[in-house]
Order: C-alpha cells, then sequence, then structure tokens
C-alpha cells in the first residue's frame, strides 16, 4: 500500500498533539514502514511587518515542538520517517477560511501531498472559529481532508473573566477620566461623582471589560500614543471637512461616489475598530464593513479616497497600537492592495495618475498632492 502523504496545519490548541498523535497514528496503518508528513504553521500576517516577529517566533516553536512529538510517537516503530516543517503565509495576507484553504492546496500541490488532517479546535490566529467554513472550502477545493477524532475539552467559554486590580483600575481610571471629559474637572462636585460612578462601572464590568489583563507598563504607553493620535485625527477631519465643503458648494458639484476596498495591515480587535470609526469621523468616507482587516468604505470625492489609498490613518493607528517602528509601512496604493470595486472594479490609481484626474477635472481640493491621511 501506498504511503498517506500528510499535511498537518498547527496552531496552539488544547488538541493540536492529540492531532499529530492520529496523523502518525493513520499514516503507519496505511504504511507501517513508511512515515511523510508536513507540518506547518499559517499565519494571518506578513513576515516583513515589525510586531509580527514574535508571532513567527512561536509559530517556529510550535513546529520544533509537534516534531519531536512525532518522534516520540515513532520511537518504538521500525519505519523511515520523513517530516517536514514550514511557515505559510509569509509572503502573502491571509484573510479568511477561502484563503487558508487555497494555501493548504497549494503547498499540498507543491510537494505532492494526498490528505490533510485538521485539528478540530484549529485556530490560525484568528478572532472566531474556523473550522467550518474550512472545511467547506476544503471541500470546495477537492482537497481530502480528516478532522482528526480527538477528545475535545468541553467549552465552556465563560462571557466573565476572573476579574483582578489591574482590570478594576483600568476601567476605574478610563472610566473617570472620560467623566471629567465629560464635566467640569476643577468642580469639586464632578470629581466625587466621578469616583462614584467609575467605582459603580469598575465593580459592576471590570470582569468583562478587558480580553487581556491590562499593563502596566503598556497602559501608560498607549495612553500617551492614543493622546498624540487625537490631535491627527481631528486635524484629518477639519481637512477633509474643507474638502468636502468646497466640492459640494461649487454649482457642478463635481462629487464621485465610488465604494472602495482596502486591505489594512491592522490586526483584528481593537486596532480595525479604531481605524474603520476614524475613516467614518472623516468626512467625504464612510466605512461600510470591516471583517479581517478587510474594509469597505464609500468615499465620496477623489481626494477622499487617494486620501484612504494613501493609508495615513492606517499608519497612525500602527503608530498608536505598536510604536514608531511600525508606522513605516508601504500605504495600501503601494502595495497594491486598495481597489475600487464600484461603479467599476480597477485597480486603484498610481499617485501621478489621481494627480492627472483631479487636475483634468478642475477639482478644488485642498487634499491633492497633500499630506496623507
Amino acid at each position: 500500500m501506498a504511503a498517506d502523504r500528510l499535511l498537518v496545519p498547527l496552531s496552539e490548541s488544547s488538541t493540536v498533539r492529540q492531532t499529530v498523535a492520529y496523523a502518525v497514528q493513520s499514516s503507519l496503518e496505511s504504511d507501517p514502514g513508511e512515515l511523510v508528513c508536513h507540518l506547518v504553521v499559517a499565519v494571518p500576517f506578513e513576515a516583513d511587518v515589525p510586531e509580527e516577529r514574535a508571532e513567527l517566533e512561536a509559530a517556529e516553536r510550535l513546529l520544533e515542538r509537534a516534531e519531536t512529538w512525532i518522534g516520540e510517537d515513532t520511537d518504538d516503530v521500525e519505519a523511515t520517517v520523513t517530516v517536514e516543517t514550514a511557515i505559510i503565509g509569509a509572503d502573502e495576507y491571509l484573510f479568511g477560511p477561502k484563503d487558508y484553504a487555497d494555501a493548504f492546496a497549494a503547498y499540498a500541490e507543491r510537494h505532492d501531498l494526498d490528505r490533510l488532517v485538521l485539528d478540530p479546535e484549529y485556530q490560525p490566529g484568528a478572532t472566531a472559529p474556523l473550522l467550518q467554513p474550512l472545511e467547506r472550502e476544503l471541500t470546495r477545493i477537492d482537497l481530502h481532508f480528516d478532522e482528526a477524532p480527538v477528545d475535545r475539552p468541553a467549552q465552556h467559554a465563560r462571557f466573565v473573566g476572573t476579574g483582578g486590580w489591574r482590570r478594576f483600575f483600568g476601567l476605574f481610571g478610563i472610566s473617570f477620566i472620560f467623566y471629567l471629559v465629560l464635566g467640569d474637572p476643577t468642580y469639586w462636585f464632578d470629581l466625587v461623582t466621578g469616583v462614584a460612578v467609575a467605582g459603580i462601572v469598575s465593580l459592576t464590568l471590570s470582569q468583562v471589560t478587558f480580553i487581556h489583563e491590562p499593563s502596566i507598563t503598556r497602559g501608560p504607553v498607549l495612553l500617551i500614543r492614543f493622546l498624540l493620535y487625537i490631535p491627527y485625527l481631528l486635524y484629518e477631519i477639519v481637512k477633509a471637512n474643507v474638502a468636502v465643503s468646497l466640492v459640494i458648494l461649487r454649482p457642478s458639484m463635481p462629487i464621485e461616489p465610488t465604494m472602495t476596498r482596502v486591505n489594512a495591515r491592522v490586526k483584528s480587535g481593537l486596532p480595525l475598530l479604531a481605524l474603520a470609526n476614524s475613516i467614518t469621523l472623516t468626512p467625504g468616507t464612510l466605512t461600510v464593513r470591516a471583517n479581517d482587516q478587510r474594509l469597505v468604505v464609500h468615499t465620496l470625492i477623489p481626494g477622499a479616497q487617494a486620501d484612504l489609498f494613501d493609508g495615513g490613518l492606517e499608519r497612525a493607528i500602527r503608530f498608536v497600537f505598536h510604536g514608531r517602528g511600525s508606522a513605516a509601512i508601504a500605504s495600501p496604493r503601494e502595495r497594491g492592495e486598495a481597489e475600487v470595486i464600484y461603479p467599476e472594479p480597477v485597480s486603484a490609481p498610481s499617485a501621478d495618475a489621481t494627480a492627472d484626474s483631479n487636475d483634468d477635472s478642475d477639482t478644488a481640493s485642498p487634499t491633492e498632492g497633500g499630506d496623507e491621511r
């Protein structure tokens, strides 16, 4: 019987060890004398993004552990053991189940693999469960796969966390400052009621507010960066207001509504939420959908679209959450990750083409050729 050539995608999960053991067992049942297994970790980011280096190192450690597991499982077996490890997706950008399935299929084709063993708890750095959609995509591309029959632990996902003084004081500080922003910090009554309200909010919500434990060192740094970001955002809002006003006050009203898609280089969760809302707050642009770093944005005028494709707000959000080094990244236009999807799908115009188009249409816009969003 021919050897069963396996592809095993790995992620940090409670069942990854059992999945590797099942892959070894099923392969040796197919051919007791030979084991051919490719272990891969698919990363949902590009390797040249600075803040992802730690995740790449974690992926390499996971591959080393899995290779050790296979050695343990075949220690007493007389078989030819061939184990290959690889990180895939580091030279592209994986968004959803379709991208992962296509990446697995391409790898399997390159290495002549005929079966994929899937961990029931497989989560490749995503924020939502991927298994069911991923199975559908694997079926669509006709890649044979097995879900490893492992003992899955009971999933009692709790909305309420464990609490802790960091969560309490973190939420207390945020609530108190927000209360004073809305009130009068120089008035003693507002100070007293602010403490009372922040205390009540912290007591009731501190266990459900934070996904991760607040960091004493990282929290203040994020706050300082966010305070630096606010003036920049206000400047962009004022600049966009002027640009839109100049356009709509012209008798010809030269607006050009379009639907655009931008693949943003920010993580899902709070960074993506901050970017999507910042775009919406800026006149002339409205975030219609934000899903797995893929933004669909309605733009009203060419200048707003050009600023969106130049990625100023994206770089600013990256600065807030990851520091100055992470802000030095190519724009969506330069990466080729921005396009107009309505009225007709075309690639994002180059900077020169955008400037020429604006000159031809004689559209008055103070954002033309100006600062990036």
